[in-house]
Parts: C-alpha cells; structure tokens; sequence
C-alpha cells in the first residue's frame, strides 16, 4: 500500500498522532471510566427501553386490539417501524463492504459504529414481525422445519417469508463480518488488559487471535470475501422489504418501481442515522481527531445522492397517480387526494424533511458543519419514518369500497413499544461503546502515514524544501 496521497486531499486523522496514540485514544472508553454524558444518555435510553418493554407484555397479554388497528388497517405502526429499522441498517453494510471493496480509506473511522448500528437495528426491526404475530410463541411456525402438522410447509410464494429469510441472512452475514473486523482489536484489548477476569472475556472474543503474518493474511481474504457477499444483500434485503407491498394489488402498493426506491431510501435513512450516531460518538468518546469534517462531508454527499433518487421516486410516483386517471389511484401516499385528505400533514412532513432539507447539503459550509448535519440527519430520519407510516397507513385507509374507508389512530401502546425500540437500541450502542474499540483500531494505523496530519505536514515540508533546492540549482 502506497504511503503517500496528494497534498491536496485533506488528512483523515487529525493532530500530531503517534499509532501508540491511537491505540491509547481508542481503548480508552473501554479502559476507563464512563463520563457524565454517557451516564446522562444511559438511563435515559434505559427508561424508554423499559416503557417499551412494558407495553410489548401488555400486549402479549391482552391482544393486538391494543394497537390502532381495525379489520381495514391490518398494518400500521408496527410495519412502519420494522420498515423503518431494517432501512436504517442498511448504511452499515454499505460502508463496510462497498466501500472496502472500492478501497476507501475514509471509511475506517465510521465503519465499525455503522456495522454495530446495522445489528442493533436489525434486532429492532425482528421484533415487530414477532409481536404482529398476537402469539408470539408460535414465531417458529414462520420457518420451514418439521412440525406438528404432518408435511404442513410455510407458504414460499409469499414475500413476507421472504422477509424472514432475508434478514435473518442479513443479520448473520453482518454479524460475522463485524465479528472478524472485531478479532485484531480484542486482541489488542485483551493483551493490555490489568484484571485478570477482563483478559479471560477478552481472550474469548478474540478467539486466539496472535498478529502472526498467516492471522492477516487470513483476516484480509476473509474480510473481502464476506464484502462480496454483503454487497448483494445491501440490494437484497430492502428490496424483498419492498416486494411485501408491490406483489399486492393494492394501488399505490402494485408499483415496480418500489425495489430500486426503497434501497435508496435504505442507504438515505441509514447514512442519516451513522451521521446522528456519529455526532453523539465524538462527543461521548472524545474520537474528535478520528471522526473529522471530512468524514462528515462525505456521507452528506452519499446523502445527496441517495436523496436525488428518492426525490425523483416520489415525483415518478405522484406523476403516475395522477396519469393514470384511475379513481382509486387519487387516494395513493404520493396524489393529490393524500395531499388534501386526513393524512395532508404526513404527506406535507414527508416532502419537508425528505426533499427539501436534504437540498441545503449543496452548501458547502452546511454540509462540513457538525451541528447542521446532525440536525438534517434527525429530520430526514423522521421523513423516512413519515414515508413509511404514508405508504402503509393513507394506502390502506381507503380500500376500494369506501365502507372500507377507517382512518389509523396510534394508542398509548403503539408510541409506547415504538419509543421503546429506540431505547433499547440506544442501550445496545452504548454499551458497545463502552465494551468493545468503536472505531478499528489496526485499520486506522494502516491510513495513518498516508493520511496522518503530522505524516501529511512533514512530507509536504520537504517537497517545498526539495522545489526550493532544485530552484537553486537551477539558478
């Protein structure tokens, strides 16, 4: 690997950073104590987590008739929100396989945060399919195995059995490929661990990791082979999310351009949630020499991206709504008859948040500014949820017979379990934040003499005196 870069590109590690530096900096959270803040955000998370954890027991216990639904509106928050998980994983997956497989050294500081985020979300996502079900405890009926009933098999024409397929492949792909990142790190931990029972945990999780050549030579091919086989999975899973509305005959569901969009809102949503993440990060585990503007620069930029492909979605899908002339069309997520109707302030919090604060990521000193890109992170998170809760609840509050028509109110219990997830996925992260190296540690010291401050500065310094030299020569 080349230990040089043009002058011209901005360094990546900030300061005048030794590798025992960054060993020390990013061991750090683990080796310590925990400050103030994550304490604060802690119980915080833990208190949401809990209510939630309150509401899924009463409604185990008493029924889904605690939800909002109605014969008509089978689906609402619940699937909104599993929806709106599985999209926000998909960043994670996308840092760490595409762009190891297109070689970008930017991605260092961010990926192992986005792998963590993918998992945590992807536990969120499973819960809400489990608790749909009203009885949980018959969750395996959903896998094609032996049973009681004789060679009674799950239905494999159906999309949502595809769904259980794909993100259980999903969260076992990801999980091996965070595992193995992981390896060298633990390693590290593990052999500058003082208490005895905390070298036991973390020889465990290294699994004999000893730094020979072989350990890396192995390390390096595994890495690429899983990368090649996440990179599918990025297309993958969100688009058989998307096919449990497009194989129905619903209008507004039955619609092929639904996979492609629906990827581009996972990559959208997921960017959006590592920037949130990242930005609470810095702080809580003062990385701020490893997690720079230009980290920050360039996921705003996939943001763009993503966002130009949503935002042309949207309009394909209010144009074809509209051309159509159909009756029933008129009442879509994305027509007129959602714009004006009940639901006109879902409609008009998609558009805000999805399409029109996305668009001030062209200037460049919003797009560099922390505080700017967290808050356009958070808004286009609450667009995303807005675009799914508009798919699943304005196409299904008006069915073909207006006797069907119902309007989806949420309970108590439906905000509750929802909140809920977001704690409990926040105690996950930030205890993993406390545990486990939360930016790759060898990773990061093989980036550091091409894209190191200090490495950059000294390199520059003696190209000038060499221009300068030459000069007097040739004077």
């Amino acid at each position: 690997m080349s230990h040089y870069e043009a002058p011209i590109r901005e360094p990546l590690v900030l300061g005048n950073k030794s590798y025992h530096d960054i060993t020390e900096d990013i061991a750090k959270p683990i080796e310590g104590k925990a400050n103030k803040n994550w304490y604060i955000a802690f119980y915080i998370s833990l208190a949401a987590m809990l209510w939630g954890f309150g509401c899924i027991f009463y409604t185990v216990g008493t029924g889904i008739g605690v939800w909002g639904l109605s014969k008509n509106i089978g689906w609402a928050w619940d699937i909104t929100n599993f929806v709106w998980w599985v999209g926000i994983g998909h960043a994670g997956t996308l840092i760490s396989a595409v762009l190891l497989l297109f070689r970008q050294k930017w991605r260092m500081a961010i990926n192992r945060s986005a792998e963590a985020m993918t998992i945590f979300a992807v536990f969120q996502a499973g819960l809400f399919p489990i608790i749909h079900m009203g009885r949980p405890w018959n969750g395996y009926w959903v896998l094609p195995i032996p049973n009681q009933f004789g060679s009674l098999w799950v239905n494999f024409n159906s999309p949502l059995l595809w769904d259980v397929f794909a993100i259980s492949t999903y969260l076992s792909v990801s999980l091996v490929f965070w595992w193995t990142g992981l390896l060298p790190d633990f390693a590290t931990i593990r052999d500058r661990a003082v208490k005895p029972f905390q070298k036991k945990i973390y020889s465990l999780l290294s699994f004999g990791w000893s730094g020979r050549a072989k350990d890396w030579q192995r390390f390096e091919e595994v890495s690429l082979v899983l990368a090649g086989l996440a990179t599918p999975l990025v297309l993958s899973v969100h688009t058989i999310v998307s096919m449990d509305f497009a194989t129905s005959i619903n209008p507004g569901w039955h619609s092929t351009i639904f996979p492609p969009y629906f990827v581009a809102g996972a990559i959208f949503s997921g960017f959006a949630m590592v920037q949130t993440l990242l930005g609470i990060m810095r702080k809580v585990t003062n990385m701020e020499a490893y997690i720079t503007r230009l980290h920050v620069e360039y996921m705003n930029i996939v943001i763009i991206v993503t966002g130009g492909i949503v935002a042309v979605a949207y309009a394909t899908e209010f144009f074809i709504a509209w051309y159509t002339g159909s009756p029933y069309e008129y009442y879509t997520y994305l027509s007129i008859g959602a714009e004006t109707g009940p639901y006109g302030w879902a409609f008009w919090s998609l558009l805000i948040c999805n399409i029109f604060t996305p668009q001030l990521l062209w200037i460049k000193k919003i797009r560099r500014s922390f505080i700017w890109s967290f808050i356009i992170s958070i808004v286009i998170n609450i667009g995303m949820w807005f675009e799914r809760f508009d798919i699943i609840a304005i196409v299904l509050s008006k069915g073909h017979l207006p006797s069907t028509w119902w309007r989806f109110e949420p309970t108590f219990v439906d905000v509750g379990i929802f909140i809920g997830t977001i704690g409990f996925f926040f105690v996950l992260f930030l205890l993993y934040a406390r545990t486990f190296p939360v930016i790759p540690i060898a990773e990061m010291k093989t980036i550091l003499k091409s894209s190191g401050e200090n490495y950059k500065k000294q390199r520059d310094g003696i190209s000038t005196s060499q221009v300068e030299d030459n000069n007097t020569i040739n004077g």
